[in-house]
């Protein structure tokens, strides 16, 4: 025993010597050696220098006693390096190799975390953001008492109103570009196209914060796209302008659009009473 003791000491030793040259750590040919100083430069805060030799030995391991904590540190350190895109990656690896592992349910989190991270501005493609919220909904799917579950729910809710406010960038520029007809295809329109993103936002994102914000847009597009209508589907969409107004003002008496929606609809209901007038 005392042998062993010693053994393992002088060992321990070794390993903390080498992390002070890490170019001698990485000529060694003994992945255990190297999988020691690993762990030490992770504890150290060396994290790319971890997953760099984790890397390397990750081969070596797989199926050994330590192959599954290798691989989930390797995700670990990859992640605190900031290398968000392959540290999702590796911990969705672990995640699938080790579904019943020691570690799953950090994994799960920290790969949703590796998503998080790697979300991108609003106006740029949200593929990172679905990522994040799907891992994380696995995550409390499959672990709802986790000390980290109410985390993941606010992350979930603030990835979901970035993906609310990527639709109301797309809603609002089809509004704004209006009668510009050259980008729309098989004579599409822009106010029909605003109408339909809304919409479908709506449906499925219903308690979204913005639901004023987007039951309004729906509203000007509508009444929008009537002006814009050849004569033949003018008064179907009048109609439904002047339904969705009634549905605005129902939802919401005392909005701060109010007014603004009173005007639409009278401009367009005196419009239709002057018609039908003049047809008498």
């Amino acid at each position: 025993m005392k042998t062993a003791h010693l053994i393992a000491t002088l060992c321990l030793a070794g390993v903390l010597a080498a992390c002070s040259n890490y170019s001698a750590v990485q000529k060694s040919t003994d992945p255990y050696f190297k999988y020691e100083a690993a762990k030490e430069f992770y504890v150290r805060g060396h994290y790319s220098r971890a997953a760099d030799l984790l890397n390397q030995v990750l081969p070596a391991l797989r199926g050994t006693e330590v192959g599954e904590e290798a691989l989930f540190m390797h995700g670990l350190a990859t992640l605190h390096a900031r290398d968000y895109e392959a540290a999702a990656t590796i911990l969705k690896k672990y995640i699938d190799d080790f579904p019943r592992g020691r570690y799953n349910e950090q994994a799960y989190y920290n790969c949703a975390m590796a998503y998080y991270k790697n979300v991108p501005e609003v106006k740029l493609d949200q593929t990172s953001t679905y990522d994040a919220i799907r891992t994380f909904s696995a995550f409390l799917e499959n672990y709802p008492r986790s000390p980290l579950a109410n985390d993941a729910r606010e992350k979930m809710f603030e990835l979901q109103d970035q993906l609310i406010e990527k639709e109301w960038l797309s809603a609002k520029l089809y509004y704004d570009l209006g009668s510009y007809f050259l980008n729309c295809s098989s004579g599409g329109s822009n106010y029909q196209a605003c109408i339909t993103t809304a919409e479908n936002a709506l449906r499925d994102y219903p308690y979204m914060k913005r639901r004023e914000d987007f039951l309004f847009l729906i509203l000007q597009a509508k009444f929008d796209l009537a002006d814009q209508s050849v004569l033949s589907r003018r008064e179907e969409r009048l109609a439904d302008a002047i339904e969705e107004y009634k549905n605005f003002i129902d939802e919401f008496p005392t909005s701060s659009r109010r007014q603004l929606a009173d005007q639409l609809y009278n401009k367009h209901t005196r419009h239709v009473q002057i018609s039908t007038d003049s047809d008498n």
